[in-house]
């Protein structure tokens, strides 16, 4: 599978996670009237990593976070390193990567 086709699918995969996980916890702490709390939001991210696992993860493994992939491989859950270019997302943020520093 080409790089570029992995690399877009982890894309539109990260973005459906943020927009339906983090959409939920925003929606969740500013209208407390709405009624989803720790529980909805909660299932809203589990139900957005499912969605994405059985959308992209025939593509591209599914690997959301770039901790996944680099835990992954140590672990030697998958046969083979994780490519340079799912980690480089997160070498720059140092205060939103930490697990390039553990």
């Amino acid at each position: 599978m080409p790089i570029t086709k992995r690399l877009t699918a982890e894309f539109i995969g990260t973005l459906w996670l943020v927009l339906g996980g983090c959409g939920s916890a925003v929606l969740a702490a500013a209208y407390p009237a709405l009624g989803i709390g720790f529980v909805g939001v909660s299932l809203a991210f589990g139900l957005t990593v499912l969605t994405m696992a059985y959308a992209i993860g025939h593509v591209s493994g599914c690997h959301l976070n770039p901790a996944v992939s680099v835990g992954c491989a140590s672990a030697a859950a998958s046969p083979r390193r994780p490519d340079p270019l799912y980690r480089r997302p997160g070498i720059g943020r140092r205060g939103q990567a930490p697990e390039f520093f553990m």
